[in-house]
């Protein structure tokens, strides 16, 4: 039986942005890793392309490394991901990143509370 972790998150800048933080080498290095920071020895954005990715935690570095299965642009990203902490197995990531319909739905919100305001007040 397989696990499956999903994460969701909002972030406040264009998906193109977003998915070129993860095929940037310095972009990476700067927010990868949950300790002291990541050193990206590696990376080929391609599929098939291999990375190598030294994060460094509480004194110890671990490696981290994979291949890209899928690039699309800018909507889907998938690598394998094997390190230490997996066992030396890999484990598949995948990335999707859907377009923001926040402002459409604010502008179209706020027309019908204007609506219903409209509606009960006349």
């Amino acid at each position: 039986m397989s696990e499956v972790l999903v994460i969701r998150r909002v972030l406040p800048v264009p998906r193109e942005r977003v998915f070129a933080a993860w095929l940037d080498p310095v972009s990476l290095a700067r927010w990868m890793g949950t300790g002291e920071g990541a050193d990206v020895t590696a990376l080929d954005p391609k599929v098939g392309g291999k990375f190598r990715i030294v994060m460094r935690h509480r004194g110890s570095s671990v490696d981290h490394w994979g291949e890209y299965l899928v690039i699309e642009r800018p909507s889907l990203l998938s690598f394998t991901w094997l390190s230490a902490n997996t066992d030396h197995r890999p484990t598949v990531v995948t990335v999707g990143l859907r377009p923001s319909q926040l402002d459409a739905h604010r502008k179209g919100w706020t027309q019908i509370v204007a609506a219903l305001e409209r509606t009960l007040t006349s």
